[in-house]
C-alpha cells in the first residue's frame, strides 16, 4: 500500500505528495486495474476500522494478501523485538498479536514482519548473543501463540538501521531454523536480495528448498540502495532468471510489487512493472528447458547465454 502513499526521504521530509489515507490507498490501487491484492500496514489511519477496510477491499475487488505491523516507525527507533527496553519489546509483541486478529478478520494469508529497526549502528553497540536471542525469541513466541497463522520475515541488509539482524537470506533462514517454529518463513524481495549482493534467483531457490518461502516481491535497484524502482528497470536478465525460478517451483500466489515512486505517478509505476513482468514471463516460457538443463549440467555459460538471449531478444 505504501506505493500509493506519501513518500518521504531525508531531504523532502514533508513528502513528495499529499498524505494518502488507508481507504484512499485501496481506491488508488484498484484504479491501476492490474492488482488483485494489497500488503496492508497496520495500524490503519486513526478512526479507520477493520470493517471499513474490509468493505473497501470488497467494493474494489481486492484482497488483503497480508498484514504488516508497523514495528519500524519512530516509536521503535531503537528496536522492536530487539529493543533494550522490555516495555518496547512487549509493545512490539502486542502489536503483532493485534495484527493477527486483523489478518484473520480480513482473510489475509499471513502476517509479515519487517523488523527494520532490529539491529545496530555502531561497533560494540550491542551484545550480539543478546540481540540474536531477542530477535529470534520475540518472533518465535508470537508464532507459537498462533500456530494456525503463517508468519513471514522480510529480510534486508540495512535501513533504517546501519546493520539489520535479518540481513540476508542465508542468515535469516539460519535464524528461523534456530527458532524452531514451523509457521515462520521468509519473504524474498528481489531488490533486497540485489542490495545484499545476492543472486535473487539463488536466494529464492534456497528459501523454497528449505520449505520457508512465504512470499515473493519484485522491484529493482542499482545494488547500492533499496531504490524500489519499477520491476525490470535495470536487471532484466536477473529478473528473467528470478521469474524462471518462480515458474519452476510452481509458485501458486500472485507476485507482489514493492515500489517507491517518489516522483512518478504510482499507478503508472505499477502498470509499467506489470507490463515488464508479463513480457519477461513470456520470455521465461520460451526458454527451451531440455536444452537449458543440458547446458546447466555442463556448466556451459555460453550455451546458456545463447538460450537466454534468444528467449529475451529473439
Amino acid at each position: 500500500m505504501w506505493s500509493f502513499g506519501r513518500i518521504i526521504d531525508r531531504y523532502a521530509t514533508n513528502g513528495y505528495g499529499p498524505p494518502v489515507g488507508t481507504l484512499e490507498t485501496i481506491e488508488l490501487a484498484a484504479r491501476t486495474k492490474e492488482l488483485t491484492g494489497l500488503d496492508l500496514n497496520y495500524p490503519f489511519d486513526e478512526g479507520v476500522t477493520v470493517e471499513q477496510v474490509k468493505a473497501a477491499l470488497t467494493a474494489h475487488g481486492l484482497t488483503a494478501t497480508n498484514i504488516t505491523p508497523v514495528i519500524y516507525d519512530r516509536g521503535f527507533r531503537s528496536g522492536s523485538f530487539t529493543s533494550a527496553d522490555p516495555d518496547i519489546r512487549r509493545a512490539a509483541t502486542d502489536l503483532a498479536h493485534e495484527s493477527v486478529e486483523v489478518a484473520r478478520a480480513l482473510d489475509a494469508r499471513y502476517v509479515k514482519f519487517w523488523p527494520g529497526q532490529d539491529g545496530y549502528d555502531y561497533p560494540f553497540q550491542v551484545d550480539y548473543p543478546t540481540l540474536r536471542r531477542h530477535a529470534i525469541e520475540g518472533i518465535r513466541d508470537v508464532a507459537r501463540n498462533f500456530p494456525d497463522v503463517t508468519f513471514a520475515i522480510e529480510y534486508k541488509l540495512k535501513e533504517p538501521r546501519n546493520r539489520l539482524f535479518w540481513s540476508t537470506a542465508a542468515a535469516s533462514l539460519l535464524a528461523i531454523e534456530q527458532m524452531g517454529a514451523d509457521n515462520v518463513g521468509l519473504v524474498v524481495d528481489f531488490g533486497h536480495s540485489l542490495f545484499a549482493k545476492e543472486n535473487p534467483a539463488e536466494a529464492l531457490s534456497l528459501a523454497h528448498s528449505m520449505g520457508r518461502l512465504v512470499d515473493v516481491e519484485v522491484d529493482d535497484n542499482y545494488r547500492e540502495w533499496d531504490d524500489d524502482l519499477t520491476a525490470g528497470a535495470l536487471h532484466l536478465v536477473e529478473t528473467l532468471e528470478f521469474l524462471h525460478v518462480v515458474r519452476t517451483i510452481d509458485w501458486p500466489h500472485p507476485l507482489k510489487l514493492d515500489l517507491f515512486p517518489y516522483r512518478e505517478d504510482p499507478g503508472e509505476a505499477v502498470r509499467e512493472s506489470v507490463a515488464t513482468l508479463r513480457s519477461l514471463e513470456d520470455a521465461a516460457a520460451r526458454l527451451p528447458l531440455d536444452a537449458l538443463h543440458a547446458a546447466q549440467s555442463r556448466h556451459d555459460a555460453m550455451a546458456v547465454q545463447r538460450l537466454v538471449r534468444t528467449a529475451l531478444l529473439g
